[in-house]
């Protein structure tokens, strides 16, 4: 999930080095066919990432129909169990395009009016002003003005304490419950204002108003409409704090404040509900924006209205995905997220033909700064590196600003 403000400070408002844990860096291994893509190059770029800092990373890149997979470094830093590209890991915010697409299928089924206000289904949940005022659309594309519940779910935050990411790791919430939380925080503006407010609220309604036009739980709808419909194998959302099937531990330092890192790798994902729950693997990202770029979940008008976009919290955001322009190679659709331990990009050419789908297993290795800001670390710069030369082979990487794409990923704010 994204917060992509910080709230001001260390949510004022998911760096310890590995050398002294490793016993040698594991490097990165590639699977399938010789192809086109610049392998050498791939790998290198990926081991940069680890040897910058970050314990493992792995990382799918597509070119039409040529594939490079590969990992570095540790899936788990007490054993040196190396990282493989197949695990699974969550997403994060990637889900919200899972849920924007069942949205937009109900859409087209006539159940659901993008510019309806959300009042009209869900009355009970969002009633008076605020439910005449906010339109589906306005979840979708985070102009509702709703504020986040990510801080009242985990109090400790506000405080400078990470003590409520551990004390909650077995709680089981309703998302009703986390509506509540967010329609309670400060809103962050009027309905349909721009640039909107990145808030995972929405999402969790989204989620609700899915479930009241479908009558079946919101998990069922999307496991059987969006996740088996793209043909994923390896996609879905948990019904336990454990992770079905091969997956690295996911380590949190909050920028600091859990030193050593905390393994949240074992965690009840309630809490982000529709938002930001999804399991998946590197493979089956590049797969799902496959389909959806090429019109197989949703038809080209509602394709359409995903791509429109408006500022969001620095972003060129539209319904469920968002865009990314790479300076001299073009426009890239698709969202980050990330969960305690555990961040993933999956950024894909309109047409679908170029992807690569990115995963690490530790979070916010940041330091601050006086004003409570994350510093520019040195995995943010090769993650940067690593994803140009995926997505931009043509691009000389001694010419590329790679700082001004650090920026533009926003490596320290990845969505919680």
């Amino acid at each position: 999930m994204r917060i992509a403000r910080l709230l001001g400070t260390v949510l004022g408002t998911t760096l310890l080095t590995t050398t002294a844990l490793l016993t040698a860096p594991a490097r990165a291994a590639t699977t399938g066919p010789p192809v086109s893509l610049d392998g050498p190059a791939l790998r290198a770029s990926l081991d940069a990432v680890h040897e910058a800092g970050m314990y493992g990373v792995f990382s799918s890149v597509r070119d039409g129909r040529e594939r490079w997979t590969g990992a570095s470094g540790v899936a788990d830093v007490t054993t040196g169990r190396p990282v493989t590209p197949d695990m699974r890991q969550r997403v994060g915010s990637i889900s919200k395009t899972f849920t924007a697409v069942g949205v937009m299928q109900q859409v087209e089924r006539g159940r659901v009016r993008l510019d309806a206000p959300v009042g009209d289904y869900l009355p009970d949940l969002i009633p008076g002003e605020r439910g005449r005022d906010i339109t589906v659309r306005m979840l979708l594309n985070h102009t509702s003005g709703i504020g986040d519940y990510v801080v009242g779910a985990f109090p400790s935050l506000a405080r400078g304490s990470a003590a409520s990411l551990e004390e909650e790791r077995f709680r089981s919430v309703r998302p009703e419950a986390l509506v509540r939380m967010g329609l309670a925080a400060p809103a962050t503006g009027r309905p349909g204002t721009v640039p909107g407010s990145y808030s995972n609220t929405n999402y969790v309604i989204a989620g609700l108003l899915l479930e009241k036009v479908t009558g079946q739980k919101a998990s069922a709808y999307l496991t059987r409409h969006v996740i088996d419909r793209a043909g994923l194998r390896h996609t879905y959302l948990p019904r336990t704090p454990y992770i079905k099937g091969p997956h690295s531990h996911m380590y949190e330092s909050w920028f600091g404040l859990l030193d050593p890192p905390r393994d949240f790798s074992v965690y009840d994902m309630s809490w982000a509900s529709t938002a930001g729950s999804v399991v998946s693997t590197t493979d089956d990202l590049n797969r799902f924006y496959r389909a959806l770029l090429g019109g197989k979940l949703v038809g080209k008008a509602s394709l359409d209205e995903m791509t429109r976009t408006v500022p969001v919290s620095g972003m060129d955001y539209g319904l469920g995905i968002y865009s990314l322009e790479l300076r001299g190679c073009g426009r890239f659709w698709g969202h980050d997220g990330a969960v305690f331990g555990a961040g993933t990009f999956a950024l894909s050419s309109r047409d679908g033909t170029r992807q690569v789908a990115l995963a690490q297993n530790l979070m916010k290795y940041q330091e601050l700064d006086e004003n409570g800001r994350p510093k520019p670390h040195p995995i943010d710069d090769a993650l940067a590196v690593h994803i140009v030369r995926a997505l931009c082979p043509d691009v000389p990487a001694s010419g590329t600003n790679h700082s001004r794409l650090t920026r533009s990923l926003r490596f320290d704010q990845l969505s919680h």
